[in-house]
């Protein structure tokens, strides 16, 4: 088990106002599978990493337009942030705390 495991409530602070999302990690090795649940629907995380503390995943959305969203993540305990892309339009940061 990492530190990256378990359901985290996440915030993205995306140009198009906060994105709440339930995010649902496991880690099998340096292997990291998952969901994103959030008003857009559910998406299943893609090419997770756990590597040196930090994790990477991508996620592919398809509301309200398709876009591969690509995540880079660290966690403090039961905090998780990061920095995900948003295709062409830029960058956001996204914060979290994991559901006990």
């Amino acid at each position: 088990m990492s530190d990256f495991d378990g359901v985290w409530e996440t915030t993205v602070n995306s140009p198009m106002g906060q994105q709440k999302a339930t995010l649902t990690l496991a880690s099998d090795g340096s292997a990291l599978t998952g969901t994103m649940a959030g008003a857009q629907g559910s998406m299943e995380i893609d090419n997770g990493k756990v590597e040196d503390g930090k994790a990477t995943w991508t996620a592919n959305m398809t509301q309200p337009m398709p876009m591969t969203l690509e995540f880079s993540a660290t966690v403090e305990g039961d905090e998780i942030s990061g920095n995900v892309k948003l295709g062409g339009f830029g960058n956001a940061s996204f914060t979290g705390t994991r559901k006990s």
